[in-house]
């Protein structure tokens, strides 16, 4: 599947989901908003966004197609820790919500995607020249997003290795009651 259609897809399913009023149901506009900042797309990025034209575009000039090109966003300095995001044609999660987000809020950018794609930019190049154009206002919420990532998948295994755990540990207390009445086999 494409990049065009899976923005596509996710825009109808959030503009379904905002028609059906599930977005106004318990606060949750006061959601909206902390999603919006979750994925970056701030008032700032907004009016950076609307200076965007097609020569903007056009002119950018993306190295070697063909080439991954590698970002690395440094952490916390102190504990050395950093993470890689590899940039290739097809978008990330984060970076296909914050695409399906700002193409609701910036009718301009929506109307010159619509002017460049596909007639003069594919549809990955247009996306990354967009994020090569605000990287700067944009990177932050990505690796805070990519750190939250991690630490939800690093809970997850926890939860898994004590889930094990447990079940080893009531394996070995039926196993030390047979020893201890007895009966050896099962």
């Amino acid at each position: 599947m494409n990049i065009a259609s899976r923005i596509r897809r996710s825009f109808f399913r959030e503009k379904k989901e905002y028609s059906d009023g599930n977005s106004l149901k318990n606060g949750s506009s006061v959601n909206e908003e902390g999603k919006d900042e979750i994925l970056g797309v701030t008032d700032e990025l907004i009016d950076h966004v609307r200076s965007f034209t097609v020569d903007t575009f056009k002119n950018f000039s993306l190295e070697d197609e063909e080439e991954e090109v590698s970002v690395s966003y440094l952490g916390d300095e102190d504990n050395g820790m950093s993470s890689s995001v590899n940039v290739k044609k097809d978008l990330s999660g984060w970076q296909e919500k914050h695409a399906v987000l700002v193409l609701s809020k910036s009718k301009e950018l929506s109307q010159l995607r619509f002017k460049l794609c596909p007639r003069v930019l594919k549809e990955d190049q247009f996306w990354r020249i967009y994020f090569q154009l605000v990287r700067k206002l944009v990177a932050k919420y990505e690796v805070l997003a990519i750190q939250q990532a991690k630490i939800r998948r690093m809970a997850m295994e926890d939860s898994k290795i004590s889930e094990t755990k447990g079940v080893y540990e009531v394996e070995m207390s039926e196993t030390k009651q047979r020893l201890s009445t007895g009966s050896a086999t099962p």
